[in-house]
């Protein structure tokens, strides 16, 4: 081994000592490692910097916006409201939640997803009194699952697509995962389904209760154009809302208390709502329903840029004695009222005629610079951001679905490749005004690249200076003249390399020495890149290999001995699935 295999192999030792003991930053760490090989000379710039150009981390990057788009829609959020339903039964609720999560996986990154299904799961366990630490860990496993059926289901995938394309110039089909990939889905939401409901704790899901919290009462409209004009309150989701009570509709100059589940909505229904504070921010996405004070439409800001905000009357507001109405309030302040609470209690009185008092506490609309230019300002007491998700424009959710739909269908028929797909899909959903530039530009995760361009840096490295023919004649001198050997061997230090540092990384050092493995053995590489991939998303037994674990450990209250309990015996589970049928499909 050359002098400079042996130094990238010392700064790879103190990298994953970085990783595994001081808990370092992965971005940080990879990036430090990749520097120290460009100083120290110990490959040529052009190669450690090969990673920065490699389609799969710029797929990777594309897909975010791709992922945004579905999400400011209200694409992702129609499907959630419309599957989970109600029920009181654990099984039955994880088998809600498994189902949905593992198809959108299959064609979107699975991060985003599991991110838009936390905070509706926060709301609906506690609707039907299901512990979150039932749910939340089912959601990462059923996400990570369904990522590994289709070449764009995680980034692991297209990471090592676009290293197969580098070293073989051949690429995968979008498909071709799922020939063992449903197999084991099958395998592992079997066992979700039968066992984590005792190996998984009753724990507290760590999200804030609802009691004790102020009360707003708010008016919303159900306008000509609602998708929910001619449904009833059970159809239109409005039955059971996690903090919310629908009191009555007012109809024309009728007013309907006591609603009935099966009351049919009718266009230009006001319908009024009390509840606490968080569940305002969500009643504001709900699709076919609209705030009743048209002030909102005065706005210069588009509603799916706009803020939740609370901000408490200060005794030197010019507005104090005055309505609403009368004190010009959007004109004067830039903002719209949609509830007032006073003394932790709802006010009855309709929004424009309250009549504002010191200590007053409004819920606003407002543009995103409010808080800023508010803060400090002598005419509220507290200025406080509820929420930054802005009002979704589900009038594009169509659009959005069919950009998604487009871009999966002519990567499946090889009309173009996943890289060229994904980014015209992303540049579509910027186009059409399903996101726009500056949040599409925010929803990209930076850290995540850093750490697969730097990985793949860094595999290469191995590759030029001999550390990865070095290891791979260890494994074949351990394995043999058998390839199966070998093909367990890759799979099981990619699968201990993934629970120790992160997936990606795992498999960009691994592939180089697996595709070495196979052509010193003179068999086909094709089944080490696929234990590679299955390897690399197996990561069930701690919460570090795999991001969308880390998201779901806080709000489940979960400990890191959970995920051994219930990952442990799923990674072995997928690892038999994957090992017997993965010789089959693709011989040696």
């Amino acid at each position: 081994m050359e002098p400079a295999g042996i130094a990238i192999l010392f700064i790879l030792f103190v990298a994953f000592i970085l990783l595994i003991w001081k808990d370092a930053p992965a971005d940080f760490v990879f990036i430090g490692a990749l520097i120290l090989i460009i100083v120290l000379n110990l490959v040529p710039v052009s190669d450690a910097l090969v990673g920065f150009s490699n389609e799969g981390m710029l797929t990777v990057a594309a897909l975010y916006v791709v992922a945004l788009g579905m999400k400011e829609t209200g694409a992702i959020q129609f499907v959630i409201h419309k599957l989970l339903g109600t029920t009181r039964s654990e099984f039955k609720a994880q088998s809600r939640i498994i189902g949905p999560v593992f198809g959108m996986s299959a064609f979107l990154n699975n991060t985003p997803i599991v991110a838009s299904f936390i905070p509706a799961i926060k709301d609906w366990s506690k609707l039907n009194q299901i512990p979150g630490s039932k749910l939340l860990i089912p959601l990462s496993y059923a996400a990570i699952l369904g990522g590994t059926c289709t070449l764009i289901g995680t980034s692991t995938n297209l990471i090592v697509n676009g290293l197969l394309i580098e070293s073989k110039q051949v690429s995968m089909n979008i498909f071709d995962p799922a020939y063992v990939g449903l197999p084991v889905a099958v395998v592992g939401i079997g066992y979700l389904l039968l066992f984590s409901r005792k190996l998984l704790p009753n724990r507290s899901s760590g999200f804030a209760s609802f009691d004790n919290t102020r009360e707003y009462t708010i008016e919303m409209i159900v306008p000509n154009n609602s998708t929910i004009a001619g449904k009833s309150i059970e159809e239109a989701g409005l039955r059971h809302l996690p903090g919310l009570f629908l009191v009555e509709i007012v109809r024309k100059e009728r007013i309907i208390a006591a609603v009935e589940p099966s009351e049919i909505l009718q266009k230009q229904d006001r319908l009024i709502f009390t509840g606490v504070v968080d569940a305002m921010s969500e009643l504001q996405k709900i699709s076919g329903l609209q705030p009743a004070t048209e002030q909102v439409f005065k706005l210069d800001a588009p509603r799916n840029e706009r803020h939740l905000v609370e901000a408490v009357i200060a005794p030197s507001n010019p507005l104090n004695g005055m309505t609403i109405k009368e004190g010009e309030f959007r004109n004067r302040f830039g903002a719209v009222v949609l509830a007032v609470s006073r003394d932790g209690e709802r006010i009855k009185t309709k929004v424009g005629d309250i009549r504002l008092r010191t200590g007053d506490i409004l819920l606003l609309e407002t543009p995103r610079d409010f808080t800023q230019r508010f803060r400090s300002s002598n005419d509220f007491l507290l200025v406080s951001t509820l929420s930054t998700d802005g009002n979704l424009n589900t009038e594009k959710a169509g659009v959005a679905w069919l950009i998604l739909g487009l871009m999966v269908g002519v990567a499946a028929f090889g009309l173009l490749s996943m890289f060229k797909a994904a980014f015209l899909a992303a540049g579509a959903m910027i186009l059409t005004k399903c996101c726009n530039f500056s949040d599409a530009r925010r929803s990209i995760d930076w850290q995540v690249l850093l750490v697969i361009a730097s990985a793949l840096g860094i595999g290469n490295a191995l590759q030029v200076t001999g550390v990865a023919s070095t290891a791979a004649g260890g494994f074949i001198g351990w394995a043999g003249v058998n390839p199966l050997m070998a093909l367990i061997a890759v799979y099981l230090a990619t699968w201990l390399l993934t629970e120790m540092i992160t997936n990606n990384a795992a498999a960009a050092l691994i592939f180089p020495i697996a595709i070495t493995i196979a052509d010193s053995m003179g068999v086909s590489y094709m089944p080490f890149v696929m234990a590679i991939i299955f390897a690399a998303s197996a990561s069930f037994s701690t919460p570090i290999g795999y991001q969308t674990n880390l998201m779901v450990m806080g709000p489940g209250g979960y400990k890191f001995t959970d995920y051994i309990k219930i990952g442990l015996p799923l990674n072995i589970a997928v690892a038999t699935v994957a090992l017997l049928l993965i010789p089959v499909i693709w011989p040696f």
